[in-house]
């Protein structure tokens, strides 16, 4: 969106922001945060202003950070709607895993997921791992590291949307899903 701006002086066409202040959004690997301000700083003393997003991010106390409106770099977008949770959540049992045999284009491929912040593709890597621990675990072999990590990273992204979106806390979305999908599976 553009928009003619004047600014300390100076006329002429500016990136109006997307987001607004007081705003949810998922940022990156940083999960959600919150908008507390949009303004204009010279972070990098070069001499020109720029306008930034002040972000806090929920679910680290303290964090703050500076991202700039025109951000090439880092994803960001709104959370989802309640419609659209219920419509992932409904369709979570459709979704297909990840199955990658080697270890390196797995790992490979979770970290492509995450980045994309795209819910379905965080679903597959929680559902993949769920699997694979489930069988190591049956197999009688420990669960990798790696795959503890990505799931973590997996539930953090994905759960902390979803309990902003549903106003629950956290640790109860996994509770919530399973609900949901079982309800809908007695009823078909």
């Amino acid at each position: 969106m553009i928009k003619w701006s004047y600014y300390k002086g100076k006329v002429g066409f500016a990136m109006a922001s997307v987001f607004e202040e007081g705003s949810y959004v998922l940022c990156g690997s940083h999960g959600v945060c919150r908008i507390d301000k949009i303004t204009a700083m010279d972070l990098s003393g070069i001499g020109e202003e720029r306008l930034y997003y002040i972000l806090s991010q929920v679910y680290t106390c303290g964090s703050r950070l500076y991202i700039p409106v025109d951000n090439q770099k880092v994803l960001m977008r709104s959370l989802l709607s309640k419609t659209e949770v219920q419509m992932l959540i409904e369709k979570i049992p459709e979704i297909e895993e990840l199955w990658i045999p080697n270890e390196k284009e797995r790992e490979q491929a979770y970290k492509a997921a995450l980045q994309t912040c795209d819910c379905e593709e965080v679903v597959k890597i929680i559902k993949t791992l769920y699997l694979r621990k489930k069988l190591r675990l049956e197999n009688g072999k420990k669960v990798t590291a790696v795959d503890m990590k990505y799931l973590r990273l997996a539930e953090e992204q994905l759960y902390g949307e979803l309990a902003v979106v549903l106003a629950i806390e956290k640790s109860k979305v996994e509770h919530y899903i399973v609900e949901c999908i079982e309800k809908r599976t007695a009823e078909s």
